[in-house]
C-alpha cells in the first residue's frame, strides 16, 4: 500500500502529537524530579505545535484519507483548535495543584496527551472503526487518570465505577454499530448516510441499532438515564482530572454526536429526535433538582453538567444547521465556564485542603474580592444570566428549538433553568453574605492568576459580543455537513 504526502497531510497533527507524546514519555524517564517542570513545558509545546500544524493545514476544503476512514474538514479543524486551547488551560490550571499532591509526574502529562490524541481521532473520524478506536484510546487514558492518586480510596472507587460502566456503554455502542453494519453492509459514515437516504436496509434492524448507539452516546455525554457515573467520578477523581473530564471531553463528545447522528443517521432524525427529547427533559430535571441537595461543590457541578448536557441535546434534536451550530456554541460556552469553575476550586485549594465543599466558599469576598468576582461571573454564566456567555448560549439553543417546532420543550427548559439558578445564586450568597471559615491567604502562581482573569474576561466579552463565535460555529457546520 503506497501513501503519498497528500494522504498524510490531513493526519499530520495526530501523527505529530503521537510522536511528541512518545518522546515526552521517554524523556521523562531521564528527567530528575526537581526538573519535572520540563515535562510540563514540553507538553504545552506539543499542544502549541499541533495547533500550529492544524491552523496551517486548514484549507476549508474537505479532504478524506485512509480510504475514507479519516476526514479533515472545517468542523474538525475548528474543534481541534478549541481542544488544544482547552487542554493547555487544563495543564496551566493544574500545575500548582499537582505539585502540592506529588502528582506532577510524566505519567499525568502522557495520559492527558494520549487522551487528547484519542479525542482528535474521534473529531476527524469518518468511519465507525476510527470512531471506536479514538473513543477507546480516550476512555482507557481517562480510567488511568481517575485512579492516578493511588493512595486515595475514593479515587480508586471512582475509577472502578467509571471503568465498569464505561465498558458497558462501549459494548452498547459497538453492538449498535454492528446492527447498522448488518443493515447497510458498510461502516463508512458518508456511505451509510447515502444508503439510508436511498432507503437501503431493514428499518427494524436500523432502529434497534439506533437505540443502542444513542444509549452509548448518552453515557459519554453523561445524560439521564446514563448519568450514574458522573457525580462519583467528578467527586472521586483529583480535581485536575475532573477539570479535564469536565471540559476537554465535551468537545470530543459533541463531535461524536455530530458524526453519528447528524451525518451517518440523519435520515433517521425523526426517530432519534424522540429519544433525545426524553433524555433532554430528564437530564434538565434530574440535574437541576438533585444539584440543590448537594454540599460538595464538585458533585454539585457534576449534576450541573448533567443539566447542561440536556440543554446541549436541545440543539442537537433540532436536526438542522441552526440547531447544530447553537449546540456547538453552547458546548464552547460550557467548556469555557467549566474551565473557570474547576480552575477556581484548584486555585483555592492547598496541600491537605481540597476546597471542594460549598462552605469553603463562605466569605470569599472578604478574603479576596477579585476571586469572588471571578466566581460570581462563572456562576452567572452557568445560570444563564446576562451579560455572560452562558445567557446567549441558552438563548441560541432555545431559539433553535422553537424554530424546529418544539415550543413546549423550550418552555420546559426555561423552567428548569430557573430552578437551576437557585443553587448557582446560593454560592454567590455564600461568598458575599457569609463570614469566612478559612482565613488562609490565597496566593496562586502568576500564570494561574493571569489565566483565571483571562477566563473571566472571555466569558464577559463573548457574552456581550457573541456574534463572531456564533458565525464561526455556523460556518464550520455549514461547510462540513
Amino acid at each position: 500500500m503506497n501513501f503519498s504526502l497528500n494522504d498524510v497531510m490531513p493526519m499530520l497533527p495526530e501523527i505529530f502529537l503521537l510522536a511528541a507524546t512518545c518522546a515526552i514519555l521517554i524523556m521523562d524517564l531521564f528527567i530528575a524530579d526537581e526538573r519535572r517542570f520540563l515535562t510540563y513545558l514540553f507538553s504545552l509545546a506539543a499542544l502549541g505545535v499541533a495547533g500550529a500544524i492544524t491552523w496551517s493545514t486548514a484549507t476549508g476544503v474537505t479532504a478524506y484519507t485512509m480510504h475514507g476512514m479519516f476526514v479533515d474538514d472545517l468542523l474538525s479543524d475548528t474543534l481541534k483548535l478549541i481542544l488544544y486551547v482547552t487542554v493547555g488551560m487544563v495543564l496551566v490550571y493544574s500545575r500548582h495543584y499537582l505539585h502540592q499532591r506529588d502528582m506532577f509526574r510524566g505519567e499525568f502529562f502522557a495520559l492527558v496527551l494520549f487522551a487528547t490524541l484519542g479525542m482528535m481521532v474521534m473529531i476527524s473520524a469518518n468511519h465507525f472503526l476510527t470512531l471506536y478506536m479514538g473513543l477507546e484510546l480516550l476512555s482507557l487514558s481517562l480510567y488511568a487518570l481517575v485512579a492516578l492518586q493511588r493512595d486515595s480510596a475514593i479515587a480508586a472507587e471512582a475509577a472502578m465505577k467509571y471503568f465498569i460502566l464505561g465498558a458497558l456503554a462501549s459494548g452498547m455502542l459497538l453492538y449498535g454499530m454492528s446492527m447498522v453494519y448488518g443493515a447497510t453492509g458498510n461502516l463508512d459514515i458518508t456511505r451509510i448516510a447515502l444508503l439510508l437516504q436511498a432507503g437501503v436496509g431493514s428499518n427494524l434492524v436500523l432502529i434497534f441499532g439506533l437505540v443502542f448507539i444513542v444509549a452509548g452516546l448518552a453515557f459519554k455525554l453523561g445524560v439521564v438515564p446514563f448519568h450514574m457515573w458522573l457525580p462519583d467520578v467528578y467527586q472521586g477523581a483529583p480535581t485536575a482530572v475532573t477539570l479535564f473530564i469536565g471540559t476537554a471531553t465535551k468537545v470530543a463528545a459533541f463531535a461524536f454526536v455530530i458524526r453519528l447522528l447528524a451525518q451517518a443517521l440523519q435520515a433517521f432524525s425523526g426517530d432519534w429526535q424522540q429519544m433525545l427529547v426524553i433524555m433532554a427533559v430528564l437530564s434538565m430535571a434530574v440535574g437541576n433538582i438533585t444539584a440543590i441537595a448537594q454540599t460538595n461543590l464538585k458533585r454539585m457541578l457534576a449534576y450541573s453538567t448533567i443539566s447542561h448536557m440536556g440543554f446541549l441535546l436541545l440543539g442537537i434534536l433540532s436536526a438542522n444547521i441552526n440547531g447544530y451550530s447553537a449546540a456547538m456554541f453552547y458546548m464552547v460556552a460550557y467548556v469555557l465556564t467549566g474551565l473557570g469553575a474547576f480552575g477556581m476550586i484548584m486555585l483555592l485549594s492547598r496541600k491537605g485542603f481540597e476546597a471542594d465543599k460549598l462552605d469553603d466558599l463562605k466569605g470569599l469576598n472578604q478574603r479576596n474580592p477579585w476571586y469572588a468576582f471571578m466566581m460570581l461571573l462563572i456562576m452567572f454564566s452557568l445560570a444563564g444570566v446576562p451579560p455572560t456567555i452562558g445567557f446567549y448560549a441558552k438563548l441560541s439553543v432555545l431559539q433553535a428549538v422553537i424554530n424546529a417546532g418544539f415550543p413546549r420543550l423550550a418552555i420546559i427548559a426555561v423552567v428548569f433553568s430557573l430552578i437551576g439558578a437557585f443553587y448557582y445564586l446560593r454560592i454567590v450568597r455564600l461568598m458575599y453574605f457569609e463570614k469566612p471559615h478559612d482565613q488562609h491567604a490565597i496566593s496562586p502562581s502568576l500564570d494561574t492568576r493571569m489565566l483565571i482573569g483571562a477566563n473571566g474576561l472571555a466569558m464577559l466579552v463573548l457574552g456581550v459580543m457573541p456574534q463572531p463565535l456564533m458565525a464561526m460555529c455556523i460556518y464550520a457546520i455549514e461547510q462540513s455537513l
